[in-house]
C-alpha cells in the first residue's frame, strides 16, 4: 500500500508539470522547463526543473554499544557494516506566475535508515525502498510592501535553512547543530521575510507554524520563529540571532513549552570560511527526574555549540572542511539526586553528552559534481552517576550533484 502511495506521488508531480506546460505552445513549455535566466530574472510564466542528490559508501569501524545518539543516522548501525546509500534525493520546481507571485514545490527522500533490527521509519516504506514526501509546497507574494514577502504554505523555517546552513554549505556532510537537535527545518505556516536596506544587509524573518513538519497538526499549539541578521565588511562578516517558541501542552497547573534562542556568526570569503553556531534550549517540564519510586517533573536546559572552517586548497578543484560540535541535553542534570532523567519531548534524550566531529576533501571534477572522503565521529559521555563513554566511528566517500541549477 506505502508503494502504490509513493507510485502516486510520483505520477501526480509528473503529470502536474506535464499538465502544466500544454498550457502553452511547444517554445513556450520548452521556455518554462529551461531558461532558469529568465526565471531567475523574475520573467512571468517561467519556470525551473531541478534537483540534487547525496550518498555515501560507508564503513562503520566502532559502534557505540549502548545505541546512544537517537538523533544521529548510524544509532544502532553494527560495527565493522558497510553499505552503498543515498542521504537525500531533492526533486523541484520553481514557477513564476507573475512580477508578483511565485510557487515552489519540492519532493524529498531523505536520510531515515533501518537502526538495527529496528522496523523502518521516517522516507523508508514497509519493504525498506526509499520513498518521496512533499516537503515544501508554497506561495510566494513578493513585496507586499517595500523590501518584504510574504510566503504561505509549506515552507523553510528561518532557524538555519535560509542562512546558516546555506554558510556551512555541507549538508551533503552534515546537518547544522540545530538541525540534528531536530529544530525543524521547513513547516506548514505563513512567514513574512523581508530586509531593512536595498542591499540586503540587515533583515529579518518571522514565522508562525504548525510545528509538525509535512504532517497534519495534532493539536492547538503553533510554533513561532524569528530570525534577525545583519551583513558587514561587504557582506563576508555575517551576524544572526534566533528564536522561537512552542507550548506543548496546556493543562491546568501544567506548563509544558519549549523555547531556543540561536546565535550565529561567520566570516566567509571566496578562499575561506569559517562560522560558529551556538544555542540554549529551554524545556519547561520537559523531563522527569528517576530515582527508585521518585519521579520529579522538571525543567531542561539544552546547550550546543558547533564550530567549523572550510576552504580552497585548488580553486574551484579541490577543497577542504572539517567541523566540531559539542552538546549538553541538560546542564541543570543532577545526577546526585536522580539516577536517571526521561525526556517528554520526541528525539530529546536528556542522559547522554556529545561530541561530534568530521574532515574531509571536496573534489569537484566540475561544477555541481563533488566527491568527498570523510570521517564521521561522535563520542558519548553519561550524564549519569554510571560513568560511560564510547563512540561511533564511520568512514565515508560522499558524493552529491546537483542539477537544473
Amino acid at each position: 500500500m506505502n508503494s502504490n502511495k509513493s507510485i502516486q506521488t510520483l505520477l501526480r508531480f509528473s503529470c502536474f508539470l506535464f499538465s502544466f506546460t500544454l498550457m502553452f505552445n511547444t517554445s513556450d513549455a520548452q521556455f518554462l522547463l529551461n531558461s532558469d535566466s529568465a526565471f531567475k530574472a523574475g520573467a512571468p510564466n517561467s519556470g525551473r526543473l531541478w534537483g540534487y542528490a547525496f550518498g555515501d559508501y560507508y564503513y562503520k569501524a566502532h559502534a557505540d554499544t549502548s545505541n546512544r545518539g537517537g538523533s544521529n543516522q548510524y544509532t544502532g548501525i553494527p560495527k565493522n557494516r558497510s553499505e552503498f546509500q543515498f542521504r537525500r534525493i531533492y526533486l523541484g520546481y520553481d514557477y513564476n506566475i507573475s512580477q508578483k507571485f511565485a510557487v515552489e514545490l519540492l519532493l524529498a527522500a531523505e536520510d531515515n535508515v533501518i537502526q538495527g533490527n529496528s522496523a523502518p521509519s521516517g522516507d523508508l516504506l514497509s519493504d525498506g525502498k526509499l520513498t518521496f514526501y512533499i516537503k515544501l509546497a508554497n506561495i510566494r507574494w513578493k513585496n507586499i510592501w517595500k523590501g518584504t514577502d510574504l510566503v504561505v504554505g509549506q515552507l523553510s523555517t528561518p532557524a538555519f535553512p535560509l542562512l546558516s546552513e546555506k554558510i556551512w554549505g555541507y549538508r551533503s556532510v552534515e546537518r547544522t547543530i540545530a538541525d540534528i537537535r531536530r529544530t525543524p527545518s521547513f513547516d506548514l505556516g505563513a512567514s513574512l521575510q523581508g530586509v531593512f536596506d536595498a542591499k540586503g544587509n540587515y533583515g529579518y524573518n518571522i514565522m508562525v507554524g504548525n510545528g509538525t513538519g509535512a504532517k497534519p497538526e495534532g493539536d492547538n499549539f503553533k510554533w513561532f520563529y524569528a530570525d534577525v541578521f545583519a551583513k558587514f565588511l561587504d557582506k563576508r562578516l555575517i551576524f544572526d540571532l534566533y528564536a522561537d517558541y512552542e507550548r506543548l501542552t496546556w493543562v491546568n497547573g501544567f506548563h509544558h513549552a519549549r523555547n531556543m534562542v540561536k546565535g550565529y556568526v561567520a566570516y566567509t570569503t571566496p578562499a575561506f570560511t569559517a562560522g560558529v553556531e551556538a544555542f540554549i534550549n529551554q524545556g519547561k517540564n520537559d523531563v522527569v527526574g528517576v530515582n527508585g519510586v521518585v519521579k520529579d517533573t522538571l525543567n531542561a536546559r539544552a546547550a550546543g555549540i558547533s564550530a567549523y572552517v572550510h576552504g580552497n586548497i585548488v580553486k574551484d578543484k579541490l577543497g577542504y572542511f572539517a567541523r566540531f560540535d559539542s552538546y549538553n541535553p541538560d546542564t541543570k542534570y543532577d545526577n546526585a539526586m536522580y539516577t536517571k532523567y526521561t525526556g517528554f519531548t520526541s528525539n530529546y534524550e536528556p542522559n547522554n553528552k556529545e561530541q561530534f566531529i568530521t574532515a574531509g576533501l571536496d573534489f569537484t571534477p566540475i561544477k555541481n559534481v563533488h566527491f568527498m572522503p570523510n570521517v564521521w565521529y561522535n563520542k558519548y559521555m553519561s550524564n549519569t552517576a554510571v560513568s560511560n563513554n564510547s563512540y561511533d566511528l564511520v568512514y565515508r566517500m560522499s558524493f552529491y550533484f546537483v542539477f537544473g541549477k
